[in-house]
């Protein structure tokens, strides 16, 4: 089961927002009183799209694979830590630029990570719901490994982990902005994402496909303006700074990412609205996903100004450590490093050689 493949990071480059006519006008709407605003936002959308990219950056080869997903080796050593990134967006916000790598900083420290791919989903795949990416996905990734890996999982991808956590031996769980209680998201935004959902639903049946495109709207409703700003603040940058830079690798990555299958959108927007994690009522591989009775170590790093994932919707562990950060930037932020990678690395040293053979949750 290996895969010598390097796979180039190059999903995003259409080089604007998804959809832009949507964006266009949203534009519009925010700008209304402001011509000047909405010519400096344009002059940032234009500097975005032609902005020099350089060669394409690579992800490491696939140690392993289960169907369409990948597990990449980013080399160290000591016990594997397998990150689970979100089914939304790539993956390689977790490996971002050369000084800008969670990944390839943990390889520096002795840590052994390696990150899930999970690929391109496709239509005959509808009924492959989020439940599904676990047990038919993640968990034979885990099975491929020589011992039992530390999980850490960001966004989705951390609720994804504590259920895989649950149905199999692990040595610890980190989780990264992860949502588990989507009460905690809160009326208002819940009743939102839903009236998105039914607009969307038809055309995503018909599909067997949850478009980008149909997540990223919901996204920029969180805070259209801030997403107007940051393409006229762009426009004002010196194209070769550092600070260009980081903002072109930053938007080709939340201007990417694959669809998902049908099942699996479904089963996220029914999470929002039924909360099933939050209530216990979630059951992966036979067994009850609930973070109250796993045995193994966990740590949650929550996110206090986070607008996707609010503070609200975790899942309230004892060691919960609250960074000062957004959802992003507490990955790739200027303070990430002190905030999120080294007291992450400092836990996953505290770990040492723990057998985690019985870390496994009752069901």
């Amino acid at each position: 089961m290996t895969d010598s493949g390097i796979t180039p990071i190059d999903d995003a480059p259409q080089h604007g927002p998804r959809p832009l006519p949507l964006f266009l006008d949203m534009l519009r709407s925010e700008t209304a009183a402001s011509p000047e605003r909405r010519a400096a936002a344009l002059a940032g959308l234009r500097a975005y799209q032609q902005a020099d990219r350089g060669a394409a950056r690579q992800l490491p080869a696939a140690a392993h694979h289960a169907g369409r997903a990948r597990l990449r080796d980013y080399g160290g050593s000591g016990r594997p830590v397998v990150f689970v990134p979100s089914l939304i967006n790539p993956p390689f916000i977790l490996d971002l630029g050369e000084d800008r790598s969670l990944l390839r900083w943990l390889a520096g420290q002795g840590v052994r990570p390696m990150l899930v791919d999970w690929g391109q989903p496709n239509p005959d795949e509808r009924d492959l719901d989020i439940t599904g990416h676990v047990e038919r996905l993640l968990l034979p990734l885990i099975a491929a490994l020589d011992q039992p890996p530390v999980l850490a999982g960001y966004c989705l991808g951390g609720t994804m982990a504590l259920a895989a956590a649950s149905a199999v031996p692990v040595a610890g769980l980190a989780l990264l902005a992860a949502p588990w209680r989507f009460g905690g998201f809160g009326d208002a935004a819940r009743a939102e994402i839903a009236a998105l959902w039914n607009a969307a639903k038809p055309a995503c049946r018909a599909l067997g496909l949850v478009p980008m495109e149909v997540l990223q709207t919901g996204f920029w409703k969180l805070d259209p303006a801030r997403t107007v700003a940051k393409y006229e603040a762009f426009g004002k940058l010196d194209p070769t700074s550092a600070a260009a830079r980081s903002f072109v690798a930053l938007e080709d990555w939340a201007n990417a990412g694959a669809p998902l299958t049908y099942a699996a959108g479904a089963q996220l927007f029914d999470f929002v609205e039924a909360d099933a994690p939050g209530n216990s009522r979630w059951t992966v591989a036979g067994r009850a996903v609930d973070p109250a009775i796993l045995a193994c170590p966990v740590v949650d790093f929550v996110s206090t100004s986070d607008r996707i994932v609010p503070a609200a919707s975790a899942a309230r562990l004892p060691d919960t450590r609250r960074l000062g950060a957004g959802h992003v930037g507490m990955i790739v932020g200027s303070r990430a490093r002190a905030q999120l990678w080294e007291p992450l690395a400092h836990w996953l040293a505290a770990l040492g050689n723990r057998d985690p053979r019985h870390a496994v949750g009752s069901p």
